[in-house]
């Protein structure tokens, strides 16, 4: 992301942070400092590095794993509050990152938490990462890579501008010209409104498809787009942090889980992790976790290995 004056820079490091390497990645930052802000910190006193290790789940982890001693998870450190870089610029943030952290000590493992684009993670799984941990929506086309540990409920919900100054109307988004992450089912639900404009004689939709969220507030922010479509819980922790210049239009949609996304088959693999994140859940320190990035009321009341209640079709 270019240099940007003070507004747009606030903006996109609220709703997307920065891409940025962290513990592990080879990657460099396109932002620069414009793209840190203090503002994405938690307030929580609690720590996940707290998390005590849970010997019997420790002992079931994959041999390969635990002779590396590492739990290697992939994640587009992109899209506060769930994962972004922090302030210094290196280290990353957010409530997928705590989680991992949480999991790695329930596990008696030393965490590499690497970032890698959105649509690159899920092919990886199993190879080059251990868990994919990224905000993924389960879905049953996702299902054909990877399997999946529920952990979080979230839906889907309108950003635009403050003011609504192109007066976008979402139950009529024909047309208008909206942001998406590539490879993210926001991108798919846009290509499905946008069918049925067509279909109706209408104009389609103009879908900006890239890859970071950072450069989509940026755009949204300078009024290059009318909206965009996201996570409920990244558009309205978006809206907080850039004192209301993000702000949401219309109701939650699709709610359904996301996943912490395991090599597909492995279920020894994916019940230890359910297990874990189910011994966090069970002392309180997964709803501590949450709550640090004031979402607890997303959690699940259980992890569960290939849930099928919400899930959607689409990629």
């Amino acid at each position: 992301m270019k240099r940007q004056h003070a507004a747009v820079a606030c903006a996109a490091a609220a709703l997307a942070g920065t891409s940025l390497t962290g513990c592990g990645s080879s990657s460099k930052n396109p932002g620069g400092s414009a793209t840190t802000a203090t503002a994405h910190g938690s307030t929580g006193a609690f720590s996940p590095e707290s998390v005590p290790r849970n010997a019997k789940l420790a002992a079931e982890v994959p041999a390969a794993i635990k002779s590396s001693g590492t739990l290697t998870v992939g994640s587009d450190t992109t899209y506060p509050p769930y994962e972004f870089i922090g302030a210094n610029g290196t280290t990353p943030q957010g409530i997928d990152v705590d989680i991992a952290k949480g999991l790695a000590r329930t596990l008696g493992l030393k965490l590499e938490y690497e970032t890698a684009n959105f649509d690159s993670i899920l092919p990886a799984i199993g190879t080059k990462y251990d868990l994919g941990i990224s905000a993924f929506t389960i879905t049953k086309a996702r299902y054909a890579a990877v399997d999946f540990v529920s952990y979080f409920n979230a839906g889907k919900q309108w950003g635009i501008q403050r003011g609504n100054p192109t007066h976008f109307n979402p139950d009529d988004v024909c047309g208008t010209k909206v942001g998406v992450v590539t490879g993210s089912t926001d991108a798919q639900a846009v290509q499905q409104m946008s069918a049925r404009c067509v279909r109706q004689g209408k104009k389609g939709v103009a879908i900006v498809s890239l890859p970071q969220q950072t450069d989509i507030a940026t755009r949204l922010v300078d009024g290059a787009l009318n909206a965009t479509l996201a996570g409920s819980t990244n558009v309205q922790y978006a809206g907080k942090q850039t004192h209301g210049r993000i702000v949401t239009i219309g109701p939650i949609s699709q709610p359904s889980p996301d996943g912490i996304a395991v090599k597909r088959g492995d279920t020894a693999w994916a019940r230890v992790v359910a297990g874990a994140l189910n011994a966090m859940i069970q002392d309180g320190d997964f709803r501590r976790i949450l709550a640090r990035w004031g979402v607890q009321q997303g959690a699940v009341s259980r992890a569960v290995v290939n849930p099928q209640h919400n899930i959607a079709a689409s990629s």
